[in-house]
């Protein structure tokens, strides 16, 4: 099984997109990601230093907008990484570029959603100066106890020889002065006391905003920063990302949650090496890949094509035993006509046609069966994943 996780804040570095921009489609890509999050990010991504992209309301944007934008280089078909992908997470703000590739949010959505979460962030964090520090190696029972001491909150539990401490910088300097033994304690790069009480104030502006936007349900497992747990309602994790903001992140059950599930393969979006580094120390046995540059892509897409799904059959537990014929893209979608409920389709089947400005596309589907359910009407506007038909697979 294949697992696509996203980083979080700290993980940016100046210069990381330079070898992604000489590809014109992908500069497109991020250029109207930017414009809707009215941001430079080519800028910030290639230019910048590093103490510019170290502000909240810059990082925030420019990491969700990498990721979705390295994720169709990956993917050119969503349609495809959606049947690939057997789990997704993102770490912190990396949810939010879970929630994206899994068409919990449209792209759209989420630039705007990461917009107001990191500019409210930021302005929760100049209240007061606030940071992180990561605590690595020590006992997990004394480095807990001395972040409690300290007045600090354990905001990322990132599972065996790493757990942040966050909180004022005050309290950052008096667990600096009594670490746990065997530990070390490195300061982050982050303005902020993130996933603690110091960010309450952003919660309330996000709950606001969660209010007027639609959701749609994940179309793979989506794993929650907030337990660890497969959260199938797009509703309710859009719910999760507004209350994570001033929760601790716990990445230790998410990574046990893809143990569960026997996750063969993981590999992280842009910029990588952050959770590939953690897993190299929690998921003994799972092979990992921390794509970085587009001349990985070969090599990134033959990982995806042995550590993937292979079957659009295989249900996500819990969910019912049919099978869902998805849009290749975004656009009007027009039936085939004759394609009725309990008509039954065979393999490989056109059931309609996307169009758009660029293209049409024709939608087949995989397996034969009978026609269950419509979920969308004639002529109506469609985004890349969105469930078209439900099919009652065909019995031997």
């Amino acid at each position: 099984m294949l697992a696509i996780v996203a980083p979080g804040q700290g993980a940016q570095a100046p210069g990381f997109l330079s070898p992604w921009l000489e590809d014109s489609a992908f500069a497109d890509r991020l250029n109207w990601l930017g414009t809707v999050a009215g941001l430079d990010l080519a800028f910030y991504g290639t230019q910048a230093d590093a103490e510019t992209i170290r502000d909240t309301a810059i990082a925030q944007p420019l990491l969700v907008a990498s990721g979705l934008a390295t994720a169709l280089s990956l993917f050119p078909s969503p349609a495809d990484g959606f049947r690939r992908t057997g789990l997704a997470a993102g770490h912190s703000v990396g949810e939010i570029t879970a929630a994206a590739a899994t068409g919990v949010l449209s792209a759209e959505q989420a630039m705007v959603f990461v917009r107001e979460r990191g500019q409210q962030m930021a302005l929760a964090s100049a209240a007061r100066p606030t940071s992180m520090m990561a605590v690595v190696g020590g006992d997990p029972t004394e480095v807990l106890a001395a972040i409690e001491a300290a007045g600090l909150t354990a905001a990322n539990n990132n599972g065996s020889g790493q757990i942040v401490a966050a909180g004022t910088v005050e309290q950052l300097a008096d667990l600096a002065a009594a670490a746990p033994a065997r530990a070390r304690l490195i300061q982050l790069s982050v303005a902020g006391a993130f996933h603690t009480v110091h960010m309450q104030p952003a919660v309330a502006h996000l709950e606001r905003l969660a209010r007027a936007i639609t959701t749609h349900d994940p179309r793979t497992r989506l794993l929650s920063n907030a337990d660890g747990q497969v959260v199938e309602s797009g509703e309710e994790y859009l719910a999760r990302l507004v209350r994570q903001v001033a929760n601790p992140v716990r990445w230790d059950l998410c990574m046990a949650r893809m143990a569960d599930f026997g996750v063969t393969g993981l590999l992280e979006l842009p910029p990588a090496g952050t959770l590939t580094g953690i897993a190299k120390r929690n998921l003994k046995g799972v092979e990992l890949f921390a794509l970085n540059t587009p001349d990985q892509l070969p090599a990134a897409q033959e990982f995806v094509a042995r550590h993937g799904e292979t079957s659009w059959s295989e249900p996500v537990p819990g969910t019912p035993s049919s099978l869902v014929v998805v849009s290749p893209g975004k656009g009007e979608f027009r039936k085939t006509g004759g394609v009725e409920v309990e008509v039954v389709v065979v393999a490989g089947a056109s059931i309609g046609t996307v169009s758009n400005l660029r293209d049409t596309t024709e939608v087949t589907t995989a397996h034969a069966g009978a026609v269950a359910e419509w979920l969308v009407e004639d002529g109506d506007p469609v985004s890349a994943g969105q469930p078209l038909l439900r099919i009652s697979p065909a019995q031997d």
